[in-house]
């Protein structure tokens, strides 16, 4: 027994800590949530949500929306919705009638709506859409939005397929403006869509200009890229020193193809090593996970990559 109320206190305080590490799952809409552990330092809690077509835009949005909001009550400041989050993954055809799924941004009622949203749950919100600049011109975009709700930028994907069931040339222009990384409230983030991940290049670019944490928000199907989806964003963390968040959406979307999304979305750090478990392969997830940022600088300290790297003897890398 105890010999005074302090002591007594004090390990209340320690199971009650113990608890709170704990992961725990509920359900909410047919999501389920995992979230992680508490991490040291400065942490970031973080979230991602792989989910399936729900058969029309509004629903995907109001779907969106219902994550972000179960997020912010997991406490989450900052979160990446999958590619193309709003419709359905079209191009495993060509028609032209699905330019219109297109958006201004930042001026489109989507990243409206989300400046709103991000401003009143105080979330940094990364949105993966299909942006219009003008009839004929169209990009495979993500939009960037700060914790108070201000549109901080654009990225947009760089590597365009041209392959069985990922049409992509059919709708989209190759990106420009490079690689941003984005000021946030929570830290430096940049972004990489999907295909891109296979080019080394733009994930070093990204640590360059500063990032902290890269999302990889995808579409990607599981007879075509399951056996590297969990090699890949690893080697990338590894190789540059940051988070990744990886994400994946699920099902098969039998309108438009049979592209068979398998989810397993996840973050994991620089180290290479998953924060948690990773993704559900079939189901649609809201994955909650504390990053400790302090992380980034200890690896970096033992890894001198940036500093031993030698862009002066690579010119073969920038020759067709």
């Amino acid at each position: 027994m105890h010999q005074n109320r302090s002591q007594c206190d004090g390990c209340a305080t320690k199971a009650a800590r113990t608890c709170r590490r704990r992961r725990s799952a509920t359900t909410l809409e047919g999501l389920h949530i995992k979230q992680g552990e508490y991490g040291m330092g400065r942490v970031v809690k973080a979230a991602l949500l792989q989910t399936d077509w729900a058969g029309s835009k509004d629903k995907m949005i109001d779907k969106h929306e219902v994550a972000a909001r179960e997020a912010a009550k997991q406490g989450a400041q900052v979160m990446c919705f999958q590619e193309l989050f709003y419709g359905p993954y079209f191009c495993q055809v060509q028609d032209a009638k699905y330019y219109d799924y297109t958006e201004q941004i930042p001026d489109g009622p989507t990243t409206k709506r989300f400046q709103s949203i991000a401003k009143e749950l105080g979330m940094v919100l990364v949105l993966p859409m299909y942006e219009i600049v003008q009839p004929g011109l169209y990009y495979n975009t993500a939009a960037v939005i700060d914790a108070d709700g201000r549109y901080l930028g654009k990225y947009r994907k760089q590597h365009i397929p041209q392959v069985k069931g990922f049409w992509e040339k059919f709708y989209f222009a190759p990106g420009t403006d490079g690689y941003p990384v984005f000021e946030t409230a929570v830290g430096k983030v940049g972004v990489y869509i999907c295909y891109d991940r296979h080019f080394p290049e733009g994930w070093r670019a990204l640590g360059l200009n500063g990032a902290e944490i890269v999302f990889n928000p995808s579409a990607t199907s599981r007879g075509l890229s399951e056996y590297i989806w969990r090699l890949e964003q690893p080697a990338s963390a590894v190789a540059n020193m940051y988070y990744v968040g990886a994400i994946n959406r699920v099902g098969i979307e039998s309108e438009y193809g049979d592209d068979d999304f398998y989810g397993q979305s996840y973050f994991v750090d620089p180290e290479g090593k998953f924060v948690g478990e990773v993704g559900d392969a079939h189901k649609p997830e809201l994955i909650v996970r504390d990053l400790d940022m302090d992380k980034i600088k200890m690896v970096r300290d033992r890894w001198a990559f940036y500093r031993d790297r030698r862009p002066d003897a690579y010119p073969e890398l920038v020759r067709r």
